[in-house]
């Protein structure tokens, strides 16, 4: 009996072990598709948008979609066009929407970019590069 117990112990402190050397978890209530490979936070942030700058991207966590501008209107897709894709966003600067969680990002975009054309020393971008 012994034994037995001491193996449980040792198999959970294991199990322990293992998981916590996992890294990142994201939960979702959809589990069939996993965060693009550019998003891997470093620590729990409630964040729904995550915005490309330098290519006038958003990325809807929530949803699993980009939102792009085309033609003066925001577009939502699941996969980004073509014309796309000779961007690598995992090397791309990002910056993560921390202060808005609506359905309207065009909204929200047309007040950041002129709050930005007024004060541009406020800048919350993170850059990745290797």
């Amino acid at each position: 009996m012994k034994k037995r117990k001491y193996l449980l112990v040792l198999l959970l402190f294991t199990c322990m072990f293992l998981l916590e050397s996992c890294g990142p978890v994201v939960l979702s209530s959809s589990l069939e598709t996993a965060p693009p490979s550019w998003f891997y936070p470093n620590r729990v942030e409630a964040v729904r948008y995550v915005y490309f700058p330098d290519h006038m991207i958003y990325y809807d966590l929530s949803l699993r979609s980009y939102i792009y501008l085309n033609n003066g209107v925001w577009l939502s897709v699941k996969v980004l066009p073509s014309r796309y894709r000779t961007i690598n966003l995992n090397r791309s600067r990002f910056v993560r929407i921390k202060n808005y969680r609506g359905d309207n990002i065009s909204n929200y975009h047309r007040n950041t970019n002129t709050n930005r054309r007024r004060s541009s020393s406020q800048s919350n971008t993170r850059s990745r590069r290797n």
